[in-house]
């Protein structure tokens, strides 16, 4: 990606956040009542009032609800660590109904698991103790309208900040959607849907991989097909096995063990239990960005995951008992009628 930072011209900034909840000019640090409110009993208005929110069980919260044009550039947040997947994040773009991106917490952050696994990539960055980062530039005209949905049966404290540039959005951009799909146990054929159908013109940026394969051995020779503008039974685009697509190689297997890695654009983050290796009870987590090798479709895209392991006669397994979840983000254009496709 080019990062003009030299730019001058390229909008304003705001940024909405508990101590600023509507993002508006000199709107900060106005709070009188708020998480931090005892704590901040001596100091009074100004300082650290309302750092975060307690968004109680079955509750929902807007995070963010902004006019456009402007194009979202970082947006963190932390929470309890243990209930990332009992939250549900949802944006909606424009005067849309139904939510473009709509996911567990986890899953938007490559974080599927119980265990905090630590991102560092140029997209998703997840640092020590929880704290969740997106870098995905999320374009909208109108309107953009952020929520948190708490699925766990405890009340959690929320702590978020939201930052967006005012400025014009060209022609040519498309909306960030993200989905996340999961199939437990896969069942026949062993193929796991990461995205259905989605019209174009549109590009596919990423891919999040959790899976439990459910059977001893090497889980990792399946493909991931791209079926682009119109293809039907074979894709434009088929990868070599689901270790190569994620960048690794060879089982991920250094010497009978298990390494991860996490770089700006691909990794291998989770590992549990981390000593162990070719057990069918192991869950790992991985993650690619199609940021510098863009998949670009015109009319339509459709993306697979064939699992397959291996068997002692030197056959592939197909993993049917398998458990597979996927998140993929992608841009999108709306349709010709004014409304994009909803998965």
């Amino acid at each position: 990606m080019v990062h003009e930072i030299w730019r001058l011209d390229q909008g304003r900034t705001r940024s909405i956040s508990p101590e600023n909840p509507t993002g508006a000019p000199g709107g900060g640090a106005q709070a009188t009542t708020g998480t931090g409110a005892q704590a901040a009993a001596d100091l009074g208005i100004g300082w650290k009032v309302s750092p975060s929110i307690e968004l109680e069980s079955g509750g929902t919260a807007t995070l963010a609800d902004v006019a456009g044009p402007g194009v979202i550039r970082h947006f963190w947040l932390t929470t309890d660590r243990a209930v990332l997947q009992q939250l549900t994040l949802r944006v909606y773009w424009d005067s849309e109904s139904e939510p473009a991106i709509e996911l567990p917490l986890g899953a938007f952050f490559c974080n599927a698991w119980d265990q905090l696994a630590l991102v560092n990539s140029e997209m998703v960055v997840v640092a020590p103790a929880g704290g969740l980062n997106s870098y995905w530039p999320m374009p909208f005209r109108a309107h953009a309208r952020i929520t948190l949905h708490n699925g766990s049966d405890h009340a959690i404290p929320v702590y978020y900040q939201l930052t967006y540039l005012e400025q014009d959005v060209p022609r040519s951009a498309g909306y960030l959607h993200a989905r996340w799909r999961r199939s437990n146990p896969l069942g026949h054929p062993a193929i796991h849907t990461v995205l259905d159908d989605v019209p174009g013109p549109g590009r596919y940026v990423g891919t999040y991989l959790a899976i439990v394969p459910n059977a001893p051995g090497w889980w990792g020779e399946g493909e991931m097909k791209f079926f682009l503008d119109g293809d039907t039974e074979f894709p434009t685009i088929c990868g070599t096995g689901t270790e190569d697509y994620f960048g690794g190689a060879w089982n991920f297997d250094l010497n009978d063990t298990y390494h991860t890695y996490s770089t700006p654009y691909l990794g291998l983050v989770q590992v549990l239990p981390a000593d162990q290796i070719y057990q069918p009870q192991q869950r790992f987590g991985m993650y690619r960005w199609h940021i510098q090798d863009p998949i670009c479709f015109d009319r339509s895209m459709r993306v697979t995951l064939q699992a397959l392991g291996w068997r002692d006669d030197g056959k592939y397994l197909p993993l049917e008992g398998a458990d597979i979840a996927t998140t993929s983000w992608w841009y999108q254009h709306r349709s010709v009628t004014g409304r994009r496709h909803r998965l």
